[in-house]
């Protein structure tokens, strides 16, 4: 059995749509370009042993996390842009009620897909969830996503209802709440409280998204010319993007995913 390590969820980020060539040692190298790792995971398929396609990078600090965020998102790895995000468990983030419907989804469609799509809106706080029989498995044609802000969520349902995912035009609207009596998601009185929580926030929880310049240096502005790629990268990688201030080299990652 391997050990459970608690992981500091806040310092955490979620690192999608990875090339099957993607390394943990290559992620933490390329992730110590924004502040000090201190354990990555690409969860791996019990069968085959290759990693799924995403994983998790722990930072030293919530504030080198958010860093991440804003200056990794998108950067190219084998000629694929990856994806950051906050990986968060707060059930305060989870009970916000800024969840979509997603329906009329073509049946080559899965999770993956729905996340790489809506993350682009916003912090997506839950593997989408794609609706299957239970005793049969069979696909319903329909999902879920769920956002930790309101804002998210209104422009998922502006971009994206109506559009075509894979061969079918799908429908986005607010999720019926589990127990709302026919009452959906979205609504004044959610919006309301979810705005008092975030006057309550402490300042860091609001840092996603900010100006470029909060905290760390913006993107692009390691100044002068742009560094040499670090050893063992692919070149794919726009170093010219990412300040290399930090001077950091990673030790051998520790071992993980119960080898």
């Amino acid at each position: 059995m391997a050990q459970q390590i608690e992981r500091n969820q806040d310092a955490t980020v979620y690192v999608g749509n990875l090339d099957e060539r993607c390394t943990e040692t290559l992620v933490w190298e390329l992730m110590l370009q924004a502040g000090p790792v201190v354990n990555v995971h690409l969860p791996k398929d019990r069968v085959t042993q290759s990693h799924q396609g995403y994983g998790f990078c722990e930072f030293m600090t919530e504030e080198d996390a958010d860093y991440a965020i804003r200056i990794m998102n998108q950067i190219k790895l084998y000629g694929k842009p990856i994806r950051v995000n906050k990986a968060t468990s707060d059930k305060k983030n989870l009970d916000v009620g800024a969840t979509l419907f997603v329906g009329n989804l073509d049946p080559d469609v899965d999770e993956k897909m729905l996340y790489d799509v809506f993350s682009a809106f916003g912090v997506i706080v839950q593997t989408p969830k794609i609706a299957r029989d239970a005793e049969t498995g069979n696909f319903k044609g329909y999902g879920f996503v769920t956002y930790d802000n309101f804002d998210s969520s209104d422009a998922a349902i502006d971009a994206m209802n109506g559009q075509y995912l894979m061969n079918k035009e799908v429908n986005v609207s607010y999720a019926f709440k589990k127990d709302g009596k026919g009452e959906r998601h979205g609504s004044q009185a959610e919006r309301l409280l979810a705005a008092q929580a975030k006057k309550n926030a402490p300042a860091s929880a609001s840092m996603f998204g900010g100006p470029p310049g909060m905290g760390r240096p913006p993107m692009g502005m390691a100044g002068g010319r742009p560094p040499p790629p670090m050893n063992g990268l692919p070149s794919a990688v726009p170093y010219n993007s990412v300040p290399t201030t930090q001077g950091y080299r990673p030790p051998p990652p520790p071992p993980m995913g119960g080898k």
